[in-house]
């Protein structure tokens, strides 16, 4: 039996691309399966039946979903696709953050208008349907739970401020709830996925034809293997993990000892040490850097 038997797992942005890709793959894997998706313009307007597809497609397949079309970027719609979970199937025990937007343009070209739409459905919406799944998980000692971040935010990517922002926070937002999830066993981790779907299809060197038909290699089903493992019972917690055309990878940020300046620093000795500050030699994860500091 599978160990996601049984299991409810509520995706937003699962009408296609990677959230299709991981709602079909948990649902023949057993679990029940909330399919959130607006299903509109990749704007992020209007509504469609996309989600409703995919749950056709599940229970065709003799699995089973339900279908919500709430925008994540409303509280009370991200609340509601915990609501229809709980409703559905009474609980809620992973949560797979996908849905997203672009609003791609320098940043000398930028609206705040284009800024705010892409930093509210991306991490506020991630921000929104995990509090209304937290307080479920925390009180029944097990959830799992995937932020769709990106390279964009990892490495950066011309045009993409506001995209790469957003995806960036949810780095910090995962850094601080694997702490306060860990006493509960509530796990959570970031995704960098890389896969053509219809968000990325409009991008340079790309047809939108691709998004139906990916080459094999730009599959969005090579991403979920990556999303299965955060989403399992043995997951680490406080991860990045990175998926492209079938290579995995992890991605992490360090900090190294630096220099002891003392109380008397001023700007010339800091340039004076430069070499020793910037020295990443004696460089360590995160995780060892925090307990490190904790035990001075």
């Amino acid at each position: 039996m599978s160990e996601f038997e049984g299991k409810v797992v509520a995706i937003t942005g699962a009408g296609g691309g990677l959230g299709k890709a991981h709602a079909l793959e948990f649902a023949r894997r057993g679990a029940k399966v909330v399919v959130n998706d607006l299903g509109g313009s990749m704007d992020g307007s209007g509504e469609g039946d996309a989600a409703d597809v995919v749950v056709a497609e599940i229970k065709a397949a003799g699995g089973e979903a339900i279908a919500n079309k709430a925008s994540v970027s409303d509280r009370a719609g991200a609340k509601s696709i915990v609501t229809d979970a709980v409703d559905a199937y009474g609980t809620i025990d992973i949560l797979v953050n996908n849905a997203g937007i672009l609003r791609d343009k320098s940043f000398k070209n930028m609206t705040l208008d284009e800024w705010d739409l892409v930093m509210n459905v991306h991490i506020n919406g991630t921000a929104y349907v995990t509090h209304a799944a937290w307080p479920i998980m925390y009180a029944q000692n097990y959830g799992r739970i995937v932020c769709t971040s990106s390279g964009s935010g990892l490495w950066g990517n011309f045009g993409q401020a506001n995209y790469a922002s957003a995806k960036m926070a949810m780095v910090g937002l995962m850094n601080v709830l694997s702490l306060e999830g860990a006493s509960h066993n509530v796990k959570i981790n970031c995704l960098g996925p890389a896969a053509i779907t219809r968000m990325t299809a409009n991008l340079p060197g790309r047809s939108p034809m691709d998004a139906d038909n990916p080459p094999p290699i730009s599959a969005p089903s090579l991403i979920t293997p990556a999303v299965l493992y955060m989403c399992s019972a043995d997951a680490p917690s406080g991860k990045i993990f990175e998926a492209a055309g079938g290579r995995y990878s992890t991605a992490a940020m360090y900090g190294n000892d630096g220099a002891n300046l003392g109380v008397d620093a001023t700007y010339e000795t800091f340039v004076e040490n430069l070499d020793e500050i910037t020295d990443m030699a004696t460089s360590e994860d995160g995780v060892a850097r925090r307990k490190r500091q904790r035990a001075v």
